[in-house]
Order: C-alpha cells, then structure tokens, then sequence
C-alpha cells in the first residue's frame, strides 16, 4: 500500500511525493535494495522499479554494491544517492568568524572554509568583506569540483526579520539593523537571488531532529554571546518581532550593567562569554586569538580544574540555572538542551538548574525537566541548515538535475 494515501491530489504530484520518499530513505538508511524501499516506504515493488529508474536516468541515484541474499534468495543489489554533481552551502556569520559548509545530498561533507575576522565592532562593512571571500572561495572550490550549488542558506546567531529578511540587531557585533544578504552580494555576485538569510533556531530544530517524541524544547547556546530558540508543539516560537528567543537578554540581574540592547541586568552580560572570560582572567586570550579559542582554552581549563576558571564558570552557570527555571516554568519544556561551548560544561550548568527547577510540594507528580548536552556542538546552526536545504530539495527530486534559468 502506497504511503501517500490522498486522492486529492494528480498523479504527477503522487509521483513526486513517492520519487521523495525513496530519495528521503536512502539518505536516511543508506545504501538500499530495492525491495527494502518497497517495505520501507509502503510502496508496491512495481511502482518502486519504475521510480528507481527515473532517478537513475536523472542521475540522482545508481546501483552499487551486490550482496547475498537472505537464505538461498537472490543476491541484492544496493542502490545509493548519487548526485555527483549536487552541493548544498550553508555559512555562518558570528562574533568571532565566517564558517562555509558544503554537504552532498546524502550529507557528506565536501568542504569546509573559515576566516576570523577579528570582530571589528560596530563595523559590518568589515566583517562582511571578509564573509564574501569566504564564501567566495567556497562558490569557487565547488565549482572546480563541478558541483552545482543548488541551495545555500546563511546564518547569523542573531534576530533575523522583516521583508526582506535582514539582521535586526546583533549586540554581539555591535550592529543594527544590517542587509546581509545584499551587502553579501554586493561583493560576490554569484550569490543566488534565492539565498535564504536565517537565526540559529535551525540548531534547535536539529538537536530536537535527533530526540524522538519530544515536540517541545528549550535550547540554550553559548559561542557567539548567548542565543538559543524555543520548540513549542514541534515549531520555532519566533513572535511579532522575530524576537521570541533572544534567550540572551532574559533580564536576570535587575539593577545589574545595561546592555547594549538597552535593558539592565541581560543574561548575557553576567553568563556571557566576554563577562566569563573576563572573570576567568582570559580577556588577553580573547583579544589576541580571538573567541573561539579562548573559550576553547576556559574549557579546558575548568576540565583540568584551574580555580579561576572554575569559580568564573560556576558563578555563570548559576545565572543560566536562574534563567533556566524562569522559562521552566514560562514554557514547560521537555527538556533542555545546551549548545556552543555550555554542552562541554552541561553538568555544571545542569545541577544548579535542577535545584532552582524543584517544585516545592513533596511527591509532586511534574518533574524538572532533564538539562542535557547538545551532541552537534559548534556546527548544529550549520547542519540543520544543510538538512532544512537537503528536506526542501528531495520534497521534488527531479527539480535538482531540471533545466536552470
């Protein structure tokens, strides 16, 4: 029995729907035979020849191994995405450096370019110049490749809004409201017209990919300032102003420092990685060798259990527990999932958490609940920009090998 089950619909969007559930699972499961597709996805053995050579023909998948079959049946022979001349791009813009990531369609990784820009605040002109060469060479890499970039997406570890969709503030680098996109552009016009500019709430949704059965979910990060995004019924919780997550400036100390987003008392300006750092005696570090590796090195230091660094996370940690137990009991969560450089240091961030998350009546029957570590670290934004772009191709496989204008 078929999977896509509506008869709303024409055949040629049935057919599209079925092609996609075959690319969908061999991206998933890996080299396949055809008759695991046909169990896999519902589909007849028939139906599943006839679309398997339609994919072959457009190149998007083709035979690899052989291999026995079960008992005394006929050898198998495994099918695989193919694809070869498929790139997706995604490029991330923090306060530290720009990171281009290329997949294949089957989710191998075919490059990866980086360059720091030395975090010129106020300046994104600046930074931006050294974004383009980035993503520059990447464009050119590929294309000596003989890849064809059929998606890329951006992100920026702040608010993103508006029509069209540009940075509304990034505190972190000291901006306003910034074009990115064109200003992009402007430098590399091979840029396509349908690049899509997004937030880190794509590392959400790919942390809560890997957690089965869980549709609502606090994700926490610190790298670039403190960020994260909110997973309610299975979906982004944005708000009217594509502010409903700038986690960061919770105000948690209410006569604290203002911040530069004009409050007082930001959860970024006492959990932050600059006030941390500071605190652990690695401003030096961060101002020499810049953020990613001065965090790398508070890391390793609260690891091998330097007091300084210690005592400087632990009091940070603290504010994120305090947070933490306000959009507990805001939000209802799940579970709460820590990312950037907090998923290395997630118990000490997680015990404090639990205390403050503690119902006051005995046997209550609602738990806290679990604070754990993310599992895709500093590529989670990029990855699950890489799979949206990957989910959005395969819902109509044959587009990717159609004509171009």
């Amino acid at each position: 029995m078929s999977s896509f089950a509506s008869t709303s619909l024409v055949s040629g969007d049935v057919r599209t729907h079925n092609l996609s559930l075959l690319m969908r699972r061999l991206v998933e499961a890996g080299p396949s035979a055809r008759s695991e597709l046909a169990a896999a996805t519902g589909l007849a053995r028939g139906s599943v020849t006839a679309l398997v050579s339609a994919l072959a023909d457009s190149g998007l998948v083709r035979e690899t191994d052989v291999v026995p079959g079960e008992g005394a049946g006929r050898p198998k022979t495994l099918l695989t995405i193919a694809a070869d001349t498929v790139a997706l791009l995604a490029m991330q813009l923090d306060a530290d450096q720009a990171t281009c990531l290329a997949h294949d369609l089957s989710g191998a990784e075919l490059l990866r370019v980086s360059a720091h820009h030395g975090r010129p605040m106020g300046d994104p002109e600046a930074v931006l110049d050294v974004a383009a060469r980035v993503l520059g060479d990447a464009l050119t890499r590929l294309d000596a490749d003989g890849r064809d970039v059929a998606g890329i997406t951006v992100v920026m570890l702040a608010p993103v809004g508006g029509d069209p969709r540009i940075v509304l503030a990034d505190t972190d680098l000291g901006w306003g409201p910034v074009d990115v996109l064109a200003g992009l552009r402007r430098r590399e016009p091979r840029l396509p017209r349908n690049t899509t500019l997004t937030d880190d709430g794509l590392a959400a949704l790919a942390e809560a990919s890997l957690l089965p059965g869980v549709t609502d979910m606090l994700y926490l990060k610190s790298n670039s300032g403190i960020g994260g995004a909110i997973i309610t019924g299975g979906a982004l919780l944005q708000g009217s102003h594509s502010l409903g997550a700038a986690l960061g400036h919770l105000a948690v100390d209410y006569d604290g420092a203002q911040c530069d987003c004009g409050q007082r008392g930001c959860l970024v300006t006492v959990a932050g990685p600059d006030a941390v750092l500071a605190r652990a005696g690695l401003a030096a570090v961060l101002e020499r060798d810049g953020l990613t590796h001065a965090l790398e090195l508070l890391v390793d230091r609260v690891h091998s259990g330097d007091p300084e660094a210690t005592e400087a996370f632990t009091v940070a940690a603290d504010w994120v527990a305090r947070a933490i137990a306000i959009l507990r009991m805001t939000l209802d969560p799940q579970i709460v999932v820590l990312g950037g450089y907090w998923a290395e240091l997630s118990d000490l961030i997680g015990a404090p958490a639990a205390v403050r998350m503690r119902l006051a009546e005995p046997g209550s029957a609602v738990s806290a609940p679990p604070v754990v570590a993310g599992t895709l670290g500093a590529d989670a934004a990029l990855l699950g920009a890489l799979w949206q772009l990957r989910d959005e191709l395969l819902a109509d496989p044959l587009a990717l090998v159609a004509p171009r204008a």
